[in-house]
C-alpha cells in the first residue's frame, strides 16, 4: 500500500465554527464545501481535516448522531511556549497548560468551539536519557 494523503474526518454540530478555528488559529485553509461539508488542508505534514455535520445522511446510520468525542488531533511543532503564547493572545483558550511528561513530550490541549480536542507537542530528550551512565547514577 502506498498512502499519498490523509485526512481527519470529524462529525461536528457546527461545521462553520470547527472551520473558523482551525484556519483561523492554525493555518489550515477551506479546500472543499458544501451545505455541512468541509475539507480544510495546509502545505506542511498536518493531515487534511474533514469536518461534517452530524446526522449528514453520507455517513453510516448507526454513528451519524455520534460526535467527534474521545479523540484527540495531535500536531508536533517548534516552539511549543511560543505556539501557546500567540494562542493565548488570540483569545484561545488553554484547555490543559503546558507540561512535561516524563518520557520526553511536552504539550498542551485547546478545545474548538466543536469541543475537538487539539494537542500541540513538542518532544525534548526526557531526563537522563543520553547522559553518561555514571551520570544517571548520581
Amino acid at each position: 500500500m502506498r498512502i499519498t494523503a490523509s485526512a481527519i474526518s470529524l462529525t461536528v454540530d457546527d461545521v462553520r465554527a470547527s472551520v473558523g478555528f482551525f484556519t483561523d488559529h492554525f493555518g489550515f485553509r477551506t479546500e472543499m464545501e458544501a451545505d455541512g461539508f468541509a475539507s480544510l488542508g495546509r502545505d506542511d505534514a498536518a493531515p487534511n481535516l474533514v469536518f461534517l455535520q452530524t446526522g449528514a445522511e453520507v455517513l453510516p446510520e448507526d454513528i451519524r448522531r455520534q460526535h467527534a468525542q474521545g479523540l484527540i488531533v495531535v500536531f508536533t511543532v517548534e516552539d511549543l511556549a511560543g505556539e501557546e503564547a500567540r494562542l493565548r493572545s488570540e483569545g484561545v483558550e488553554i484547555t490543559l497548560p503546558l507540561r512535561e511528561e516524563p518520557w520526553g513530550e511536552r504539550l498542551f490541549m485547546v478545545t474548538d468551539p466543536n469541543g475537538v480536542l487539539v494537542e500541540l507537542v513538542e518532544w525534548v530528550t526526557p531526563a537522563g536519557e543520553g547522559a553518561p551512565a555514571d551520570a544517571q547514577d548520581a
